[in-house]
């Protein structure tokens, strides 16, 4: 039997917050390697390595997990951010039975929009617009009920309503003294 990669594409999946990098596993191989690397300068950030003794799952960073069945092996990015946007890589290594294959490649670009700017972009501003609203309204209620009462008090210090002249009040004359 000789070793056969399958020429499926890599399945990208978004699940829970995380995004999951599945990769068919190699037929009719008895050891093999697996590597995630993030960007062009091909930063390694996990690995899982298959024998016929062990299974080894290492990562480099907090935030990428292995998973392997028989039929695949799954990468899990966890908590990503804006910073994590880039292209991944994925690169196959197959031991055993020979032919050594040295580096099967696929790559799939990644991107992440940040959680702040969904929370940003959604109720923030009208939460704040709504605010902005309700103080213009208070402020305006107060100055409408401040010249409703003056108005008031100018009227109930006025003598005569329907009058356009002043009333003239009858002046008893003074009083000149005994002596």
């Amino acid at each position: 039997d000789q070793a056969h990669v399958s020429d499926t594409q890599v399945m990208v999946e978004f699940e829970n917050g995380n995004f999951n990098f599945t990769f068919p596993n190699p037929k009719n191989v008895s050891e093999f390697s697996m590597t995630l690397f993030k960007g062009r300068e091909k930063k390694e950030i996990c690995a899982f390595h298959l024998s016929k003794e062990r299974v080894i799952s290492k990562s480099n960073v907090t935030y990428c997990q292995t998973q392997n069945s028989s039929s695949s092996t799954t990468f899990i990015l966890k908590n990503l951010e804006r910073k994590h946007i880039d292209v991944y890589t994925y690169c196959l290594e197959i031991f055993l039975p020979p032919p050594y294959i040295e580096c099967y490649l696929k790559e799939t670009y990644l991107y992440v929009q940040d959680k702040e700017d969904c929370f940003s972009l959604g109720r923030v501003p009208w939460i704040i617009i709504g605010l902005i609203i309700f103080a213009i309204s208070c402020v305006c209620c107060v100055v409408a009920c401040c010249l409703r009462n003056k108005n008031q008090k100018c009227e109930s210090n006025s003598l005569e309503y329907n009058s356009e002249y002043m009333p003239m009040a009858a002046v008893n004359a003074a009083k000149k003294p005994r002596i």
